[in-house]
């Protein structure tokens, strides 16, 4: 099964950020802990990145998720990752405007909005029933901090040696460099609106 265009286009950026940068597939592969296959088949759309090694992957790069949203500076960009999202984002930004991402494991993010250069992740958080931030099952961590509000559905937070369930109305905040997981173990779609604050590591 062929991965989204968005896939695609996020593969090709992540490939442009690792070469600016000097970084060997393999290299990368070794920081991230993945196999450089993965990292081969994510840099050519063949497969979808789950959260957690997505955030693995720009920490390692240096670089923040919004900056895969955007072409990379310099002569040589892809213009076709200008159509995956502009400088800005707003300030109305209808349904059918919104950036849109299906990570794995049954995980899809939206952009609401966009104000560069705050480095700040808006966005509409969908879990599948049965999606998870990580499909290995580990915890992930990266640099910043994390709001969330769930609007319907459940979803199981495992935050440190914690594990908090959130019902619609629930929210959480949280330093992101604590380990931690998401998780739907319910039987309809969680759906959350999210806000990442990232800094640099």
């Amino acid at each position: 099964m062929a991965a989204p265009p968005e896939v695609e286009r996020l593969g090709a950026r992540l490939r442009q950020e690792r070469e600016r940068r000097g970084v060997s597939l393999r290299a990368l592969a070794r920081d991230v802990g993945v196999s450089a296959s993965m990292i081969s088949q994510l840099e050519t759309g063949k497969v979808q990145p789950s959260v957690s090694t997505l955030y693995a992957i720009t920490t390692t790069l240096g670089i923040t998720v919004e900056d895969l949203f955007t072409p990379a500076p310099g002569p040589d960009r892809d213009p076709a990752l200008d159509s995956l999202r502009g400088a800005r984002l707003g300030p109305l930004v209808r349904p059918t405007e919104r950036r849109v991402l299906h990570l794995d494991s049954g995980v899809t993010w939206e952009l609401l909005g966009d104000l560069p250069p705050n480095q700040v992740d808006f966005l509409r958080v969908t879990y599948a029933p049965g999606g998870t931030s990580s499909s290995r099952g580990g915890l992930m961590r990266h640099p910043g901090s994390e709001y969330g509000h769930l609007l319907s559905g459940s979803l199981v937070l495992t935050l440190g040696f914690e594990e908090l369930v959130l019902e619609p109305g629930d929210s959480i905040c949280f330093d992101s460099t604590t380990p931690h997981r998401y998780r739907n173990d319910g039987i309809e779609p969680a759906v959350g609106i999210w806000f990442v604050i990232e800094r640099s590591p």
